[in-house]
Order: structure tokens, then C-alpha cells, then sequence
């Protein structure tokens, strides 16, 4: 009996063991089972995706001939010092240049095939050639194309059956979601990477009418153009970019939504060219100095330092120091902000607009313009044609600025204005307005806005200069 009360729960012990074991069994073999039909159902998703996107992927071969000037470098050797022979003239030879890019077949009307691409890609090509992914080859003209974007549309011509894209929707994409990068880089066709979306609405190089869909997928060049494709095999994004310190793929490749490109496909085919909408101002962003003197902690916004004469936002009441704050119905965080909403907007079109000015929220609706400063040349008409900025304890005691010189000073000049004509500087401290001495930044903006002429005195390496203006 004492043997038998000794060794049972050993007993117990043992069977609960071997139960826990067999339970782990069971559980583990159905989970790794899960995890390989997964990643099965993953791999089998990125092959008919590539098989279906593939065709509609072309390659984009550019050529540009570009012609110099030679002159032959043993002429001068050999002739004679006292001859009166004339050197030759110099020579033109041509030189043929030749580019590679991506594209997608978006289009199609009638027995032309529209493929748009980046650009960069093709612009100045004096020939195009287009690459289809069975081996055809076309050739090409540019129908339009979009510097702002760095978007360009060109166009073959064919009765052959040729596959379309489908176009997604990039504003359903998600950060984490998976894609496919198909493209030809460095020369090697129909290339697949699979990554995901890193990042939305990035800005990049400076690139303020478009923000960008970032990607770990890798892009090397030649990807210019291509497609980044989701999981519906559809287009969501035209590949542009990378971030690099080589030259090579370090997973920071940036996609134009394709969302910012359906308008322009449009506008290509039966304008030629994309219009732009235009507001007229120029703008910064709000920074603590700023916000400080005119309280506006805690604001976001786009702040207006000038505006241009007879545009959209002179004819509507918008004025330098307003902060927008809001247009058609986005939230405006910044200048970039503001520049990506313009443009998406369509020209013509009255919008709603939220501004903050002297601590008030104030509505408007503007009625918005062409853009047609790329194609008629920048015409410099802006109000005041420069910027203002307060006169800090730190810049007093840098520049030697007398407290009796003044409050608020010009921080830059917009090149070509009537302010640059006459002759202000970034530097220059602003005294007066119409006779009245400018206490700080606030009233700066009070006084500017109060009449179409202002009388202006500024303190210049302690000589005092008087300028009129004309709004």
C-alpha cells in the first residue's frame, strides 16, 4: 500500500508529461501547416500578378543627338607661323545619346496606344522606341508631358492586340500593405520586386505638386516609369525615384500615386499638356518666431508672404500675413500642402478657404486660374515683393541693429518684383509705412494691408531711404 501511495503520482506526473507533449504536437503541426499555405497563397498571389502586369510594362528607349563643336587640336601645331592660311572652322559633329526607362500601357482609343511614363524618362528624345514584354517593338511620339509631375504621356500607333493596365486606387493603399515594383532596370526586362508601402505622402527633392508613395521594393534606374502594383494586380503607383547614396537600391523608392496621374492622362490625350490650377500667393511655412509675433501658437498652416497682383487670391481678399489654414475642404498643414491641394484642384473650379487673419478665422470662396507661368515665363507682379521678419534680441546684437532703427526687418526679396527694381534689400530695416513707425511684425502686416500705395523708409547702414510702392 505505502509502495503503491509512493509511485502514483509519480505516475500521474509522467502521463500529464506525455500529454503535454502529444497537445504541443497536435497544435504545432496544424500552425506550421497555417504558416506554409500562407506563405504558399503569398507566393502564388506574386505569380499571377506578374504574369498578368508584366505585358502591360513596356521598356523606353530614348535617343538624343546632340551635336558640338570640334575643332582639330593639331592644326595650330602645324601651321606655319607667317601663313596667311585661315585656321578651319570648327566642325559639328553629332553625338548619339541613348536613355532607358519603364512605362505603363494605360489606354487605349481607336489604333492608338497611350503609355505613360516618367518625364525624365523621355523628355527631349529626338527618337522613342517602345519594348513590349512578348518582343514587339514600336515606335513612339510624346503626346505631352508634365515637368511639375514629372509625368509624360507618349503614344504608338497599332491594330495588334495590345493589353491595358488596370488602374488602381492609391488612396485606398495603406503603410505595410504589399506590392510588386515591375520595370527594366539597368537594361534587364520585366523585372519583378516584391516589398511593401513604407510611407505615404512623402515629399521628395524638393518635388512640392505631387507627394509620393515610398517603398522597401527595389528600384534601380531604368525602373523610371514602371509600375508598383498591388495585390489586385492593379497599378496604384507610376515608380519615379530613389533615395540613394550609390546610385543603387537602398529600399527608399518613391512611386507617384497613380490617383495624381488619372487627370493627367486625360488632359495629355486632349490637351496636349496638363493645366495646373493657380492661386497666386507666395508662401512659407509658419515657424515659432512667426507664430510668436502674430499668436499663432499651436496653428498649422500655409502662411501667405506675398501675393501676386491680379490673381485668384488678390481678386478674393487674400492678403500677406493670412495663414490658410483650409481649401476645398482639406485641412492645410503647410506650404507643400497647400501647393499638392492647388494643383489637384481644377482650374476655373471656386473653392472653399479657411484662413486665420489678426487672430480671426476667416471664409472665402476663391475662384482658382490657369497656371501659365511654365509657359509664358514668370511675370513678377507680387504685393509687398517681399518678406518681413521681427527684429529678435539675437539679430539686433548680430547685425548692429540701434533700437531706434526699427522693429521689423526685410528678410528676402522676390527677384524681378517691383521691390527688387527698386532697389530693397534682404537686411534692410523697416522704419516706416506711410509715415507711421512700425512697432513689430503684427502691425508691419496691418499697415501693408491697409493701403494700395505705401510710402516706405528703411535704415540701411544708418542712412535712412524712402521707396513707393504700388500695389
Amino acid at each position: 500500500m505505502t509502495m503503491q501511495k509512493i509511485h502514483r503520482p509519480g505516475r500521474i506526473i509522467i502521463a500529464l508529461g506525455i500529454l503535454l507533449i502529444l497537445s504541443a504536437f497536435i497544435i504545432t503541426v496544424p500552425a506550421s501547416a497555417q504558416s506554409r499555405n500562407a506563405a504558399l497563397e503569398l507566393q502564388n498571389a506574386f505569380r499571377q500578378i506578374s504574369t498578368e502586369v508584366r505585358p502591360v510594362v513596356v521598356q523606353v528607349n530614348t535617343v538624343n543627338f546632340i551635336e558640338r563643336r570640334t575643332v582639330n587640336p593639331f592644326e595650330f601645331f602645324f601651321r606655319f607661323p607667317k601663313s596667311q592660311e585661315q585656321p578651319e572652322s570648327p566642325q559639328i559633329q553629332s553625338f548619339r545619346q541613348e536613355g532607358l526607362g519603364s512605362g505603363v500601357i494605360v489606354e487605349r482609343r481607336g489604333n492608338t496606344v497611350y503609355v505613360l511614363t516618367n518625364n525624365h524618362v523621355v523628355n527631349g528624345a529626338d527618337e522613342i522606341e517602345v519594348n513590349l514584354n512578348d518582343g514587339r517593338s514600336f515606335s513612339a511620339e510624346l503626346i505631352g508631358n508634365d515637368p511639375l509631375r514629372d509625368l509624360a504621356l507618349v503614344a504608338i500607333k497599332t491594330r495588334e492586340d495590345i493589353p491595358i493596365a488596370k488602374l488602381g486606387d492609391s488612396d485606398e493603399v495603406w503603410v505595410g500593405d504589399w506590392v510588386l515594383a515591375i520595370g527594366n532596370p539597368l537594361g534587364f526586362e520585366s523585372t519583378v520586386t516584391a516589398g511593401i508601402i513604407s510611407a505615404k505622402g512623402r515629399t521628395a527633392f524638393g518635388q512640392n505638386f505631387t507627394d509620393f508613395l515610398q517603398t522597401d521594393a527595389s528600384i534601380n534606374q531604368g525602373n523610371s516609369g514602371g509600375a508598383l502594383v498591388n495585390l489586385n494586380g492593379e497599378v496604384i503607383g507610376i515608380n519615379t525615384l530613389i533615395a540613394s547614396t550609390s546610385g543603387g537600391n537602398i529600399g527608399l523608392g518613391f512611386a507617384i500615386p497613380i490617383n495624381n496621374a488619372r487627370r493627367a492622362i486625360d488632359d495629355f490625350i486632349e490637351k496636349g499638356s496638363v493645366e495646373y490650377a493657380w492661386l497666386g500667393v507666395n508662401m512659407g511655412d509658419l515657424n515659432d518666431t512667426l507664430a510668436e509675433e502674430l499668436n499663432l501658437d499651436g496653428k498649422s498652416g500655409a502662411f501667405i508672404y506675398n501675393v501676386y497682383g491680379d490673381s485668384p487670391a488678390m481678386n478674393g481678399d487674400i492678403r500677406p500675413g493670412d495663414l490658410i489654414t483650409g481649401m476645398a475642404g482639406r485641412v492645410i498643414e503647410d506650404s507643400n500642402d497647400l501647393s499638392r491641394t492647388v494643383a489637384s484642384l481644377v482650374p476655373d473650379e471656386s473653392v472653399p478657404v479657411t484662413l486665420i487673419r489678426d487672430g480671426k478665422t476667416v471664409n472665402f470662396t476663391i475662384t482658382l486660374a490657369v497656371r501659365t507661368i511654365e509657359r509664358d515665363g514668370i511675370k513678377v507682379n507680387v504685393w509687398p515683393g517681399f518678406s518681413a521678419v521681427p527684429v529678435t534680441s539675437e539679430l539686433r546684437d548680430q547685425m548692429r541693429i540701434p533700437r531706434t532703427a526699427g522693429n521689423v526687418l526685410i528678410g528676402g526679396v522676390v527677384e524681378g518684383s517691383p521691390a527688387s527694381a527698386l532697389g530693397l534689400r534682404s537686411g534692410d530695416v523697416i522704419k516706416s509705412i506711410n509715415r507711421r513707425n512700425v512697432r513689430s511684425l503684427k502691425h508691419f502686416y496691418e499697415l501693408v494691408n491697409s493701403e494700395e500705395r505705401i510710402e516706405l523708409k528703411i535704415t540701411r547702414q544708418g542712412d535712412e531711404l524712402e521707396f513707393i510702392l504700388n500695389k
